[in-house]
Formats: C-alpha cells, sequence, structure tokens
C-alpha cells in the first residue's frame, strides 16, 4: 500500500472538538506537513492522529492495523521527568532543585546504549547527562524530546513545530535526522505553521484552516523554495499602529536614566558547571540590542540576571537603571521597570483566570489572584486583545489555548506594560507568517514612539526588527 492514513470521515472529533474534512485526505507515507495559521487545528488534527481512531465519530484507516503513532510537543517535558517545576524562577534556584532530576536520572536504563550515544551525538547533547531538566534551554529540551521519541522507533513520528527555538546548526541536523529514520521506514507528520520549515525531502502538504482539512498538495520534485512560496499565507493580521494604546504615565523617572543595564565580568556557575563566564556588557537608555547564541549558550540565564530573577545577580557586578545591584533596591521595582517573555516563561507559565484577566495583570506583575484587576485595565487588556486580533480568546482560559495563541497572549501581557526595558527572547515562536509580520511592526512602533530600551534574542536573523542597532553574541 502507498498510504499511510487514510482520514475517511467527513469530520473528526476530539474531545469537544470537530474538524471538516471535505476531502477525504489521505496521508502518503514519507515526510508530510499538516500546515495552517495560528489556531487552524493542527495541534488537535495531531492529537486526532495519534489518539482519536477509537472515537465512534472517526473513521480513520492504516496502511495497517495497530500502528504505533507517537507525538511530542514541547510541554511534554513536565509528564517525561515526571514533575512540573512550580513556578519559572525556581529553575535558578539552586537550593529548590534538588528535587529535580538530572537528565541522567530519567534515563538512566537508556542513556549509557549505544543507540542514545549515537542520537545524543547527533544531536549534540553529549554534555547534558548531569544537568537538572530545568536547566535546559528551550531548544536543549526540544531536543532531548526528539531523542526519547527516536529511542524506540514508531512507525508514525508527529513533531508540533520541532524547529522553533532551534538554531541554524541544530535545524539542519533535525532536519538530517528526519531523513534517517524516514530512511528506516518511520513516516514523519510535522506540524508547521511557517513554509520556510518545510523539510527539504518534504513529500506533501496538507493545509488546514478554521479548523478545515484542505486538500492535500503533492510536492512531485518541484523545487523546494518554489513549494515553501506556494504555502507563504498571506491571510490579513495586520495592526493599525496609530490605534495601539498610548504609554501610560510611568511612576518612575525613565527619561534621566543614562546606563540601563551594565554587566562587569559577570559569571554564573552551578557546582562544578559554568554557564557564564566573564561576561560583560552595557546597554543605555534608548538602545535597541539583538542577543545571538547557539543553544544552551547561556543566553537565558544572562536574561535572569537582568530580569532579577537568578539569585546570583547578588554576587554579580551587576548595575540596572543606575543603580548597583544589592544597594538596597527591590525586586519589584526593577521588575516594574521591565517587559520580559521566553519560551521558558512561556513553558511555566500557570495564570489563572481567563485571557482578558490574564492580560490586564501583566500591568501589575502578577500572575493569579494577587492583586485586584480595575476596570480601567481590563479595559486596556481588551484593547490590546482586539489590536492582536485574538479579542475572540478574552473569555477563554490559558490551557485550552493552541501554543500560538497563547503566545500571542503573553506578548499582549507583555506590551501592555509600555516597560522602560523591554526583553524579548525568541518572541515570535510558533506564529504563523502574517502574525510575526505584525508583531514585529508593534515591537518597531512601540520602540520608537515610547522610547524604550530592547533587548531581543532570536536563532532567526529574517526576524530580527528593524529597530535593532547594536548585537552581541555569546
Amino acid at each position: 500500500m502507498d498510504f499511510l492514513i487514510k482520514l475517511k470521515s467527513d469530520y473528526l472529533r476530539y474531545r469537544e472538538a470537530k474538524i471538516l474534512n471535505p476531502h477525504h485526505v489521505t496521508i502518503p507515507r514519507g515526510i508530510t506537513a499538516i500546515m495552517g495559521p495560528n489556531g487552524a487545528g493542527k495541534t488537535m488534527l495531531g492529537n486526532i492522529l495519534e489518539k482519536g481512531w477509537n472515537f465512534c465519530t472517526n473513521s480513520i484507516e492504516g496502511y495497517r492495523d495497530r500502528l504505533i503513532i507517537r507525538k511530542i510537543e514541547f510541554a511534554d517535558i513536565h509528564s517525561l521527568a515526571g514533575f512540573k517545576v512550580e513556578y519559572y524562577q525556581q529553575r535558578f534556584e539552586s537550593m529548590m532543585n534538588d528535587e529535580v532530576p538530572t537528565v541522567a536520572e530519567i534515563f538512566h536504563n537508556r542513556i549509557n546504549t549505544p543507540r542514545w550515544q549515537e542520537l545524543a551525538t547527533n544531536l549534540r547533547l553529549n554534555d547534558i547527562a548531569t544537568k537538572h531538566v530545568n536547566f535546559l534551554s528551550s531548544g536543549e529540551l526540544r531536543k532531548l524530546l526528539i531523542v526519547n521519541l527516536l529511542f524506540d522507533l514508531p512507525d508514525v513520528l508527529i513533531l508540533d513545530n520541532p524547529y522553533i527555538g532551534l538554531d541554524a546548526a541544530s535545524r539542519e541536523i533535525l532536519n538530517d535526522t528526519i531523513s534517517s529514520i524516514v530512511a528506516q521506514g518511520v513516516s514523519v507528520i510535522l506540524l508547521l505553521c511557517n513554509p520556510v520549515d518545510l523539510h527539504p525531502a518534504i513529500d506533501c502538504v496538507i493545509p488546514i484552516d478554521k479548523m478545515e482539512i484542505k486538500e492535500r498538495v503533492m510536492r512531485n520534485g518541484v523545487e523546494i523554495k518554489q513549494f515553501q512560496r506556494s504555502f507563504d499565507y498571506l491571510f490579513d493580521y495586520a495592526i493599525n499602529l496609530e490605534n495601539l494604546p498610548s504609554c501610560p504615565k510611568r511612576d518612575y523617572d525613565d527619561k534621566n536614566t543614562e546606563v540601563v543595564l551594565s554587566l562587569n565580568n559577570c559569571n554564573v556557575k552551578y557546582g562544578k558547571r559554568t554557564i557564564i563566564n566573564n561576561v560583560s556588557w552595557t546597554i543605555r537608555n534608548k538602545e535597541c540590542w539583538a542577543l545571538f547564541g547557539p543553544n544552551g549558550s547561556g543566553k537565558s540565564t544572562l536574561l535572569s540576571l537582568v530580569h532579577a530573577d537568578n539569585p546570583q545577580g547578588y554576587s554579580n557586578d551587576i548595575t540596572l537603571f543606575d543603580r548597583r545591584r544589592g544597594s538596597g533596591e527591590s525586586i519589584w521595582e526593577i521588575k516594574k521597570r521591565i517587559g520580559y517573555i521566553s519560551p521558558e516563561m512561556h513553558l511555566y507559565f500557570n495564570g489563572s483566570g481567563d485571557i482578558k484577566t490574564i492580560v490586564a495583570q501583566g500591568l501589575n506583575d502578577t500572575v493569579g489572584l494577587f492583586c485586584q484587576v480595575k476596570p480601567q485595565q481590563m479595559q486596556r487588556a481588551m484593547h490590546w486583545l482586539q489590536m492582536l486580533h485574538i479579542e475572540h480568546l478574552a473569555d477563554r482560559r490559558f490551557n485550552t489555548l493552541s501554543a500560538g495563541e497563547q503566545r500571542l497572549v503573553l506578548l499582549a501581557r507583555t506590551f501592555i506594560k509600555h516597560p522602560q526595558l523591554l526583553i524579548l527572547d525568541e518572541p515570535l515562536h510558533g506564529l504563523d507568517s502574517a502574525r510575526k509580520r505584525s508583531i514585529r511592526s508593534v515591537i518597531n512602533h512601540l520602540v520608537a514612539r515610547d522610547h524604550i530600551t530592547l533587548i531581543y534574542v532570536t536563532h532567526y536573523l529574517p526576524e530580527v526588527p528593524e529597530c535593532i542597532t547594536h548585537t552581541k553574541t555569546l
């Protein structure tokens, strides 16, 4: 048989969701991409392919009975490790991590086997065995999940946005790894929101939008760049920048600040492991910097010193907003000047309440019920949701959204503050092409209009905003 899976129902159900399937799509063997914009239903369809075969409403046929299908996504690290870190900052507090397992402790039955060593070497993970899992960078986490899943080869491997968070070298390695396992008889289904991530040896693309599966498109030898261009979605998520909420009056002196950040030969160590080694960096008020470095180079740890999340900030020579760390300032005095988003913060985010409340809480640097949200703050949150075209999510819960929708919510929560210092660590993670263009325009506009100092981290050079004028590489 030349097919992998046939979706034979007019619609497919998973829990309370329904995906229309008017073309009764057939997925071929090899490498297939299910591709669409944020909120289109990609992850839901992936869940159906993995777990939804026994539902009476879903008529699905595999090329043989009892296909072994495995799917991974970024949040799987919690279930994989058998624990959930209670809060984002815990990963930087060594005394709080005694109960968090290391990579070697989680995978003790596998880590010394030839198969594991081969996969870990291919993905450049040889040096992470002694790391606590919550110390891994987002890119290392993704690669670790992939290694674990590939240890016992399934019939079908579903990867949900596997390229985000990976540096250029790691993306090429992942492509090579996918090609090698396909040669061993495994079919791979990629859930993607950006055509640029199409695998060079892709066989088929199945578009999906607004919970409806479109007719599949076979590559049939078309040159990969031309094939990618044919799926460059042109949805209209343009933002009227003139209608962006104005910057509220700040209750601190931001105009007379000279040095927003100064790191002088800073070091961060955990036991015998050195994460940051003699790093110096000075950022003056209103400057815009891009921070580069490969996976595991210490970018997130460095930013934890800036955001006052890491206790080792007190043992280093750090100045924030013209004031030396440890001179009597409170953490909240620092945080109220900073807006921060990162893949790790997204992974550990556990905000309660509906989406409009979560966004409004960004004005108070709180998650949960620590501070009452005022009506005017809720109104401001709704304004931001409307600007980002996600007002329809206002009454939903965070854990019911797709990863791309969650990222848009966290961006709104960060932007609503109009901070003096904006730290954006891979802010466009998981966003489709149109959303990326609109968010970049918001960043450029806010930085220029509100005189914001910016630190921007990315592995994708085309995503760097035009406002960037300085670079730092670790």
